[in-house]
């Protein structure tokens, strides 16, 4: 299982775990990618076509000019299972007919950006919960055999409109696996926090402004503190949840965090900062685990695994593979983690592109 192959925490928190442990077998398989042209889109198709072969990879997504950049870098004549389909998960008929066929889908796609939804909630809300029912329906319509739908640290005891939406997405895909004697579909979701290099990050936005020539660097608050991924980690982590799946879990990965004053200092060390206050509907810390979810909660390694409340055949898998209860009342917050990232910890974060893969065990799906 690959819960139980990470690394283990490292005082000075150098902890860059890659989630490469075991991985599903995608060769000869059918997959359907929602937001497809998107930062994680991007890393996923990367590592599709470097390890697998998969019969058919759709790429689904509303934006014909990013499909077409993307398609300049992973072309149908180099990788002839890659098929793009403009759609939007707005639309649920065309989400129906793009996804027949499909054997696994990956959700990523959704409106994301803070302050652009508290400006625009209706279309925040059509996006968001509304695509995320048109997946579901479509996938047990289709016989999908598994669908694994990426959320955010917002989604935990959420404080802006981003992060509601993103809860009510992980309520309706873990619902969905209740309608196991109408589908065979099983339904998880993946939580994990902030994403190093995505677009929209901090991270390039901080980078941006030392390489042009930024007098200071903008700062909303010096004790805000953030979980950090890398695109990298967060889809060998989908891969690895693909194959350990059951139906009904959020999974989260266990990651380092860190102030976001520090993560400027390791930018770009000598430029001074500028505290401009937090955005609308932004918290001081994230928490991808509430108190609340801790007495459901399962401790697999190097993850968590949140099992839906009275789902107690996948609770009891989970513990006969070696999963451990957490403690009733503990929660999973960015700044009581205890793998807090330093700052050269956080210059080898950055710098990891595309790091070297272990040897994996591939596991069928």
């Amino acid at each position: 299982m690959a819960g139980f192959q990470g690394a283990s925490p490292d005082a000075g928190a150098r902890v860059l775990r890659d989630f490469s442990g075991t991985a599903c077998d995608l060769d000869g398989a059918s997959l359907f990618l929602t937001g497809g042209t998107g930062s994680f889109g991007h890393q996923f198709l990367d590592t599709v076509t470097r390890r697998f072969r998969p019969r058919r990879l759709v790429i689904f997504s509303r934006d014909e000019l990013k499909q077409y950049e993307t398609a300049q870098r992973f072309s149908p004549e180099a990788f002839p299972f890659l098929e793009y389909v403009i759609g939007d998960v707005r639309d649920a008929a065309r989400v129906h007919e793009a996804m027949r066929g499909a054997q696994i889908v990956i959700h990523a796609a959704a409106m994301k950006h803070v302050p652009v939804a508290e400006a625009n909630p209706f279309e925040c809300v059509q996006t968001n919960i509304h695509g995320a029912e048109h997946v579901v329906r479509a996938a047990i319509a289709c016989g999908v055999e598994k669908v694994v739908a990426l959320s955010s640290d917002k989604a935990a005891a959420p404080v802006n409109l981003y992060g509601a939406t993103k809860l009510a997405s992980d309520k309706i895909f873990i619902a969905a696996n209740n309608r196991r004697d109408m589908s065979k579909t099983r339904f998880s979701v993946v939580r994990y926090g902030n994403v190093v290099g995505s677009r929209g990050s901090v991270a390039p936005f901080f980078q941006s402004l030392a390489s042009s020539g930024a007098r200071d660097l903008p700062i909303t608050d010096p004790r805000m503190t953030r979980f950090w991924i890398t695109l990298d980690q967060g889809v060998n982590f989908v891969l690895s949840v693909l194959s350990d799946m059951r139906g009904g879990e959020i999974f989260v990965p266990k990651l380092p965090s860190m102030r976001t004053i520090d993560l400027a200092r390791a930018i770009a060390p000598g430029l001074p900062h500028r505290i401009i206050g937090a955005r609308p509907g932004e918290k001081l810390h994230e928490v991808m685990i509430t108190p609340d979810d801790s007495r459901c909660t399962l401790d697999a390694g190097d993850r968590y695994v949140v099992v839906a409340p009275g789902a107690q055949d996948v609770q009891r898998a989970w513990e006969e593979a070696g999963a451990e209860p957490v403690r009733d009342g503990w929660s999973y917050a960015s700044d009581s983690n205890p793998e807090q990232l330093d700052i050269p910890g956080l210059q080898s974060l950055l710098g990891i592109a595309r790091p070297a893969l272990r040897p994996t065990a591939v596991k069928a799906v």
